[in-house]
């Protein structure tokens, strides 16, 4: 697969759950920023306890979080994302992230977020928007009686 363009990778934000209410020209601000990256079947993304300074989104492929025990936690595919949380805190990786399966990712690092947010500060309040109804259903969905 070859890297995606500018228009493609806004197309594909469009589609993520926490980039989805934002419109085009907020959405072009992100791609801007966004890398892409392969990687093979069980090559590891990153590893408990790493510095974590980006957010990772499938493009194709598959990737499984695992915990501390190596124990699967989820499955994600396209149109998913991972290490997400690292954008808004500086805590090391409380998990492993493994693919399953050949994958293509784009990532966006924490200074890119940032500097999408001082050149359009609305995007941090859709971000985060966004941010909070997708970790209300995460949360649901790992423990239903939390929420």
């Amino acid at each position: 697969m070859k890297p995606l363009s500018l228009i493609e990778k806004a197309f594909f934000l469009k589609k993520v759950k926490i980039f989805a209410d934002l419109d085009l020209d907020l959405l072009l601000a992100v791609a801007e920023k966004l890398h892409f990256d392969e990687y093979d079947q069980n090559e590891r993304v990153f590893a408990l306890n790493q510095a974590a300074h980006r957010m990772y989104l499938i493009v194709q492929g598959s990737v499984q979080i695992l915990d501390e025990r190596m124990r699967p936690l989820s499955d994600l595919t396209s149109g998913d994302f991972f290490g997400d949380e690292s954008l808004f805190n500086e805590q090391p990786r409380s998990y492993f992230a493994i693919c399953k399966s050949d994958t293509h990712l784009l990532i966006l690092s924490r200074s890119h977020l940032l500097s999408v947010i001082s050149e359009c500060p609305s995007v941090a309040v859709a971000l985060l928007q966004s941010y909070a109804q997708t970790l209300s259903c995460r949360l649901k969905r790992e423990d239903p009686a939390r929420l």
